[in-house]
């Protein structure tokens, strides 16, 4: 006889079984469960868990601990199936329930808990271990478009106007100046002080130091930045060398870069002596006046030229009066007119962005065209005895009111120094370059093509040196004889700073 054994199958739902005699209406109470805090106990929680917060304060209390936990989210089928029990929670809490005043017994707490009769689990709850299936066919969560509806945010018109950006620069890579701009935020410009091929230079005052100066800004291109890398190099071995000042070249105080501008600050000095020149309207200047000039600038070429330095761009623009021009009026002998006199001629030497040092590249060209030595014409090749030519140049300048060779072109400048200074050496035509043998026929100089009026009438007028510089006196017979040893053709042969220093036009001084 075989018997069956039969399994019990358990329901699927366990509260089905559990309640089936209905729920529970008396509630058992353990005696040793501790009392509730009174409301006091619980003011004073409260205050220490507040004050164990961060500084922000809540705009609301803080939820309760049970409502911390975190909860899944739940779908579309689970909210359908359980309207009655979070619309009874939602419709009856507030935020006095976080906290309640009253303590609640367990009884209360239990019947709280108790599911409805016709409560059934979704059906991902009903297996813990088995995940979830997500639904693929419940619509996703639309991505917020319209922005306008949670943030608020004005139109620009009302609030600010867009304006546009100004240039810095014009066509041709200089700065733009504007009064009362500021050049980084120590310097303030106040005004254009002058402008040249390297860029302009301003007025501008110092912050820091309360004081005035002049900042060169340098022009946006890379050939003229590249250049004045060199300018700071030779301005610093010329600080380097004389922190005194005692040759009185330039010093530079500083320099940065500003909106891809190279800037170079120095001290702040008067105009220069070809300003001075031209506002009284280019009267020549005394003899003791042209004395004192010629010592301070062969002074200070020869402190240049000890530091193996060539200036290479000496002229009148490049020689600054340090004080402002303190001047008298006197009258003029011939035409009774006024003109002003210098009260002090202390100058400095300026203008180092063409400087080079001996061993460094030479370029072919160089000086300005009526300052420019005949080696550099010919093609002879330059050294230190090129400053010396335009220190003779500036020199009968300074005694005659206008400059010496004013021309533009190679083969009627050649000629206007064979007016002053005789004919050019066959030595120096035979090593001319190739291109300056041009200028040549037979070692002797052709005629020169003259393209204007004022350059034909110019020539006309020109006079030999002995004619320009009149041996009247004693002072002008020592200034004829240096000038004609600054302006020999031959470089070889010509004066140096430290024999020029030593001539009789400088006894007395």
């Amino acid at each position: 006889m075989s018997t069956t054994i039969t399994k019990r199958r358990r329901p699927d739902d366990w509260r089905v079984e559990f309640y089936k005699n209905g729920y529970p209406k008396d509630v058992v109470v353990i005696e040793d469960t501790p009392p509730p805090p009174s409301q006091q106990q619980q003011q004073q929680q409260q205050q220490q868990h507040y004050q164990q917060q961060t500084p922000q304060t809540p705009q609301t209390p803080p939820p309760h601990p049970a409502t911390m936990l975190s909860q899944p989210q739940m779908t579309t089928h689970d909210e359908a199936i359980l309207p009655s029990l979070y619309s009874s929670s939602t419709s009856s809490s507030s935020t006095s329930s976080y906290y309640p005043s009253q303590p609640t017994s367990a009884a209360q707490h239990l019947k709280r808990t108790l599911p409805p009769q016709n409560f059934k689990l979704p059906p991902h709850a009903q297996n813990p271990l088995k995940k979830p299936r997500l639904d693929h066919r419940q619509p996703l969560r639309p991505f917020i478009q319209d922005y306008s509806a949670i943030y608020s945010l004005p139109k620009p018109s009302d609030t600010w106007s867009i304006k546009p950006i100004i240039p810095c620069d014009d066509k041709d890579g200089h700065y733009i100046i504007r009064d009362g701009e500021f050049l980084t935020e120590r310097y303030k410009i106040i005004r254009l002080l002058g402008q040249g091929t390297f860029g302009k230079v301003v007025e501008c005052y110092d912050r820091v130091r309360q004081t005035f100066c002049a900042i060169k800004i340098i022009r946006a291109i890379q050939k003229y930045k590249d250049a004045s890398k060199i300018e700071i190099r030779v301005l610093n071995t010329l600080k380097k060398s004389d922190p005194l000042n005692l040759n009185q070249c330039i010093h530079s105080t500083d320099w940065f870069e500003h909106r891809g501008h190279v800037c170079m600050v120095f001290e702040l000095l008067g105009q220069s002596v070809f300003d001075f020149l031209k506002s009284n309207d280019f009267k020549p200047f005394p003899s003791y006046h042209i004395q004192q000039f010629a010592k301070q600038l062969l002074n200070s070429i020869f402190f240049v030229h000890s530091l193996k330095l060539i200036h290479t761009d000496l002229k009148p623009e490049n020689i600054l009066l340090v004080n402002q021009p303190s001047t008298g009026l006197s009258a003029y002998e011939k035409n009774q007119s006024t003109h002003s006199i210098l009260q002090d001629t202390e100058i400095r030497l300026i203008d180092f962005g063409s400087a080079t040092f001996e061993n460094d590249y030479h370029a072919s060209i160089i000086s300005t065209r009526h300052y420019r030595a005949p080696e550099v014409i010919l093609g002879l090749g330059w050294s230190y005895p090129c400053d010396m030519w335009s220190i003779g140049c500036i020199l009968v300048e300074f005694f005659t009111g206008e400059a010496l060779f004013q021309t533009h072109d190679n083969l009627e400048h050649l000629s206007m120094m064979q007016v002053v200074l005789g004919p050019i050496p066959h030595p120096l035509i035979r090593a001319a370059s190739k291109d300056a043998k041009e200028f040549f026929v037979n070692d002797r100089l052709g005629v020169p093509i003259v393209t204007t009026q004022q350059s034909r009438k110019y020539i006309q007028r020109l006079k030999h040196l002995r004619a320009i510089i009149s041996p009247s006196t004693q002072l002008n017979m020592h200034f004829l004889d240096l000038l004609e040893k600054m302006l020999v053709y031959d470089p070889k042969h010509r004066i140096t700073a430290r024999d020029a220093l030593c001539h009789p036009f400088f006894d007395g001084t």
